[in-house]
């Protein structure tokens, strides 16, 4: 849990809690404006480290940290991030149709910050270049090309696709063997990685080519993994051989799909 993550690897748990956050807010075609933020540590010298990885995000990105609470008397160490943003064209989990292909677009250059499968390539990225990449997603949302998306998150891909199903009411097929994977990595492991810089994209099959484009050219690697398909089951697909790892109308995972009416985004 997040708990174990700060007592292990404190700089890069505060590094991720500002990550994940700015995550949540470019999936959506948004800007990430600024962070609050929540410690709770043994002491000043068990908070500096979080408060540090925190605060060499926030500088990485560019999204300040305006306020937050410290609790130093604690033996829990925990992290709470929240964060405020802003857009002009929404991407959203609920958008996803039938008929639109599945895109993975994920930041290869990095590695493993052993011993969890988390995937970064941020923290010695040049800044710059990382701020035009967050980018990328509002001018995808805001040029019409996708209306759907979502950031990969704990799950990995297959769980990312899951939970943007079950929240469009749709199904979707994974080829593996379309996955791009960093040199050296096995897919077993890549498949439940969680990227620093890694999305899912449902994107009518007219907008494709233009969406990669708008990826690669930054140096993102970005395929085509997959189709989204009426129905309710989440399937990957290899050699032939289709397994089915999900049906969300049987077992939900969020409790958030469709249920027979619009949903309120």
């Amino acid at each position: 849990g997040v708990t174990e993550f700060v007592a292990a690897d404190p700089w890069f748990a505060g590094w991720c809690g500002v990550m994940v956050n700015i995550s949540d807010v470019v999936a959506m075609g948004g800007q990430p404006v600024a962070v609050v933020d929540a410690v709770w540590a043994n002491g000043e010298e068990n908070a500096s480290p979080v408060l540090e990885g925190m605060r060499d995000a926030a500088a990485a990105y560019g999204v300040p940290i305006v306020g937050g609470h410290t609790n130093i008397r604690t033996d829990r160490h925990q992290l709470s991030v929240a964060i405020l943003g802003r857009a002009k064209t929404l991407l959203t989990s609920f958008d996803a149709k039938p008929g639109d292909i599945l895109i993975a677009a994920v930041d290869h250059r990095g590695r493993y910050r052993e011993p969890f499968n988390n995937w970064e390539a941020a923290t010695d990225a040049p800044p710059d270049r990382m701020r035009g990449d967050l980018e990328i997603m509002a001018q995808i949302a805001e040029a019409g090309l996708a209306l759907a998306a979502k950031d990969i998150s704990q799950g990995g891909i297959p769980g990312t696709a899951i939970m943007l199903a079950e929240c469009s009411g749709v199904g979707i097929d994974i080829d593996l063997t379309t996955i791009p994977i960093p040199e050296g990595v096995a897919l077993e492991r890549w498949l439940s990685t969680f990227p620093s810089y890694g999305y899912l994209l449902s994107v009518a099959p007219s907008n494709v080519k233009a969406v990669l484009k708008i990826f690669t050219a930054r140096g993102i690697v970005a395929a085509a993994i997959g189709t989204v398909n009426a129905g309710s089951e989440v399937a990957i697909n290899a050699d032939g051989n289709r397994v089915v790892i999900r049906d969300h109308a049987r077992v939900p995972l969020l409790g958030l799909g469709r249920t027979g009416e619009k949903h309120e985004r």
